[in-house]
């Protein structure tokens, strides 16, 4: 069931063909609406932005976040207020995880159907500009937001940062080793790199302090945090891709671990068909891995034999990041 916190835009709201729970109008505190909504179960939350008291500070819209379940919320902007449909505000919603937002009811009913995940609001996504950002840096792609197309932001640069995620899909792949080798290969280039593990403290036995962990319902906090870097690369563990402009799946091709894996998810590789699978720690020759791609019917990206993460493995990291297309 439905909720629907309206105000100005209560009319329109009215014609929304939904079963709705609760439905209030007027104009309430962020404290409010919290107390209102804590204990009350609801599948969607149609919030007119001007039935929130003080609207245009963003504050306000932050304590709901943190109190409710934000990829609940739909949020309808008021489409003659300019401060709210101004890139800075957006941006700032989207940093607090808000990604469903729109002006108009086709968008509201868009929404209830295909809820946007971060992938979907990237681009309204404001950043800071790398000056001299690597050229073949692949960015996300820019889905339509129905209600938002007009938006165009020309001071967010384009192809300036990379947020690669690396999961494994064989126990003990090796994310966090490669991720900790890229870092390296990557600094020793002049690329200013970030690198992030999700839910786990192995980055403590590294003995560098630059490197980021933090959970899962910190992680967007922590890139917003790290937002210089020209290249982020997270080991992801069980957290959501969603943050990440591009992914690797790390596969030990033993015997042992790919028949786990199978028992685990018989359509693994279906699943992630034309996705970007590496063999770690490979051992396979150019015929034996030809065999495995046939068998699993699928296409492997890259092969990464065992790594010395006491020795120098730029030429293996080099041809990855060029497959890759970071370097």
């Amino acid at each position: 069931m439905n909720v629907i916190i309206s105000n100005k835009r209560q009319e329109m709201l009215s014609n929304l063909n939904i079963e709705v729970a609760k439905s209030v109008n007027g104009v309430f505190t962020a404290d409010e609406i919290i107390e209102m909504f804590t204990n009350f179960f609801f599948g969607r939350m149609i919030l007119d932005l001007t039935a929130l008291d003080n609207y245009r500070d963003i504050r306000n819209l932050q304590r709901i976040s943190i109190s409710l379940a934000v990829e609940k919320i739909i949020v309808v902007l008021p489409p003659e207020d300019e401060a709210v449909n101004a890139p800075a505000f957006l941006s700032k919603m989207i940093s607090m995880g808000i990604y469903n937002f729109t002006k108009d009811l086709e968008g509201i009913n868009y929404l209830l159907q295909n809820p946007n995940g971060y992938r979907d609001v990237a681009h309204l996504h404001q950043i800071d500009v790398v000056e001299q950002p690597p050229q073949n840096v692949v960015s996300a792609p820019t889905p339509q937001i129905i209600g938002m197309e007009n938006y165009t932001y020309s001071n967010v640069a384009p192809n300036t940062n990379m947020i690669l995620g690396v999961k494994n899909l064989t126990d003990g792949a090796g994310s966090t080793t490669l991720v900790y080798l890229l870092k390296k290969e990557l600094e020793k280039r002049g690329v200013s790199t970030l690198a992030i593990e999700v839910d786990k403290r192995d980055f403590t036995y590294l003995n560098d302090k630059t490197l980021v962990s933090t959970t899962k319902a910190d992680l967007a906090g922590a890139l917003l945090k790290n937002r210089g870097a020209t290249i982020t690369l997270i080991d992801l563990n069980t957290a959501d891709e969603d943050l990440c402009t591009d992914m690797i799946y790390l596969l030990e091709p033993s015997f042992i671990k790919l028949n786990k894996l199978m028992m685990k998810d018989r359509k693994v590789f279906e699943k992630l068909a034309n996705k970007k699978i590496i063999l770690s720690k490979n051992v396979l020759s150019n015929s034996d891995i030809a065999e495995l791609e046939y068998e699993a019917k699928a296409k492997f990206f890259y092969a990464i034999p065992n790594l010395d993460d006491r020795k120098d493995n730029g030429g293996v990291l080099s041809g990855l990041l060029e497959k890759l297309g970071i370097i």
